[in-house]
């Protein structure tokens, strides 16, 4: 499921192989952000079965680039792609610092969720988002996403199972503008 798409500041490709090293740094650099929000991948075992995973037929994993420098300014993700009559995927994204609170990461979003209607056929995507995690439901709010409910204990981050709101949005919902 390539993403053939690119924004004003940004573009959006698959994330690859070659990437770690810049992928890593940044998740480093990215800590006090994403705890307790998310936990990438911190080392080059990880990282490199979360590019494989990523290559999947159920899953795919992008990394959102600056169009002037091509430096990955967070990673968004289409997991647990389920075709026939359901056609659906959980979307997931982070930014990594110092590129966060700056717009990149909608742009990036719309991008992948435009190609994932129009070009990829998908019917719904969902993102579930921890309640405390403002920024993000902010976000999915900008993108019409809208709640539908809470999943207690939904997701174990850091080794800690957590609640998340149920955020979704159809193909018939989706507005590019």
């Amino acid at each position: 499921m390539p993403v053939r798409s690119v924004s004003d500041r940004v573009r959006v490709r698959a994330l690859r192989a070659q990437d770690e090293r810049e992928f890593l740094a940044s998740t480093r650099r990215s800590q006090r952000l994403h705890v307790p929000w998310v936990a990438p991948p911190r080392t080059p075992s990880a990282y490199r079965a979360y590019v494989a995973q990523g290559r999947r037929t159920t899953c795919r994993r992008f990394a959102v680039c600056l169009r002037s420098t091509s430096e990955i300014v967070g990673i968004v993700s289409l997991s647990e792609i389920v075709r026939g009559c359901f056609d659906s995927a959980y979307l997931g994204y982070y930014a990594f610092a110092p590129h966060d609170g700056r717009g990149l990461m909608e742009e990036g979003l719309r991008v992948v969720i435009t190609d994932a209607f129009r070009v990829h056929g998908l019917h719904r995507l969902e993102a579930n988002v921890q309640p405390g995690n403002r920024r993000s439901i902010r976000l999915v709010e900008r993108l019409g996403f809208r709640k539908e409910g809470l999943s207690p204990k939904y997701l174990k981050i850091a080794g800690r199972w957590r609640d998340h709101e149920r955020w979704a949005i159809l193909d018939d919902e989706w507005r590019t503008a």
